[in-house]
């Protein structure tokens, strides 16, 4: 019995040594990757398991080749256990990190949400009451001159326009986000899209006193579904128009560049600033300055981003493309990347 005592104690001793190593190992390292402290728990365990057995063996006083047996035994464990333990850390490593990836674009989401309802709700309160104030006022007759009457009845059916554009663009950035956008993918002449839709904004151009520039040459043909590219191009469009100061110019260009199509949207804003970039074509966006034809040289996110540029960013990313924007000399440019046909 005393010599079982003595073996348990001196087994025990060494694996006492061998897990404080393992602790202090653990406690110099604390910025590593769950799969290196997972490698380093199973290592403290091996070892301290393989020390274990080496002083039960020298204790019971084993022959030489009866240890050697014993010591290749434990060690081809210890081996394999090694290895199984570091495939299984690998695997939960990776679990943790898509595990953080899905909890981060959860927030992202969810913050997204809430930007988008309170971008939303200052957008249709201030239209909203304005119009509810003219339609009180022709109510109740405090507005009789004709011309004034004409008046109030253009500002609302202007504004009811601009609503029910929002929750145009409101659908279809809720069936962009929810994969419920079905493309059917042709091949389109991007030269013929972009006249069309260099036509339905020119009239907007014109009262703004805005010039409209194509490039003659170089129009590529792109896969693309023909409804949504059209709209990608309009917003686009209407986004430099808008955010342009008067006799400004808007320049569209396109090419084919390493097997893929692109389309160049450039205009004389004044620039963005560098940090609004990378959040330009988030939902809602809006920087501290807005982005406005009289602030020559201000540009900024705020005011073009809105749900156009979103809208933009879904629809092109659901043809397989991708959309940059950066500063040129007196405004920016915005390109997009598309298959070619």
């Amino acid at each position: 019995m005393t010599d079982l005592l003595l073996i348990f104690g001196a087994a025990l001793a060494a694996a006492v040594v061998v897990g404080l190593l393992g602790a202090l190992t653990l406690r110099l390292m604390p910025g590593r990757s769950i799969t290196t402290h997972i490698c380093v728990l199973l290592t403290m365990t091996v070892t301290a398991v393989v020390a274990g057995v080496v002083v039960i063996a020298e204790a019971m006083f084993l022959s030489p080749h009866d240890e050697k047996v014993v010591l290749i035994t434990v060690t081809a464990a210890a081996v394999v256990s090694l290895a199984v333990g570091w495939l299984f850390g690998r695997r939960l490593a990776t679990a943790a990190v898509w595990a953080d990836q899905a909890r981060d674009r959860e927030r992202r989401i969810e913050k997204g949400r809430r930007d988008l309802v309170a971008w939303v709700s200052h957008d249709l309160r201030t239209p909203l009451a304005g119009m509810r104030a003219m339609a009180e006022a022709l109510e109740d007759g405090v507005v009789r001159d004709p011309a004034t009457v004409r008046e109030y009845h253009r500002r609302i059916r202007v504004e009811t326009d601009r609503m029910s554009q929002l929750v145009d663009d409101l659908f279809e950035l809720s069936r962009i986000n929810a994969g419920a956008l079905r493309l059917s993918l042709t091949a389109v002449p991007l030269g013929d899209l972009v006249s069309d839709a260099l036509a339905s904004t020119a009239p907007m151009a014109a009262a703004r006193r805005i010039r409209l520039v194509a490039a003659e040459s170089g129009w590529p043909v792109v896969t693309a579904s023909p409804p949504e590219l059209a709209r990608v191009v309009a917003n686009l469009l209407v986004n430099a128009v808008r955010y342009t100061p008067e006799d400004g110019t808007v320049m569209v260009s396109a090419g084919r560049d390493a097997g893929s199509a692109w389309l160049s949207v450039a205009d004389t804003c004044g620039g963005i600033p560098e940090p609004d970039l990378p959040r330009l074509f988030d939902v809602a966006f809006r920087s501290e300055r807005a982005r406005t034809p009289h602030q020559p040289g201000g540009g900024t996110a705020g005011g073009a981003g809105g749900l156009g540029l979103a809208i933009v960013r879904g629809l092109v990313e659901a043809h397989g493309g991708r959309v940059d924007v950066h500063n040129i000399r007196d405004g920016c440019r915005f390109v997009v990347r598309l298959p070619a046909a």
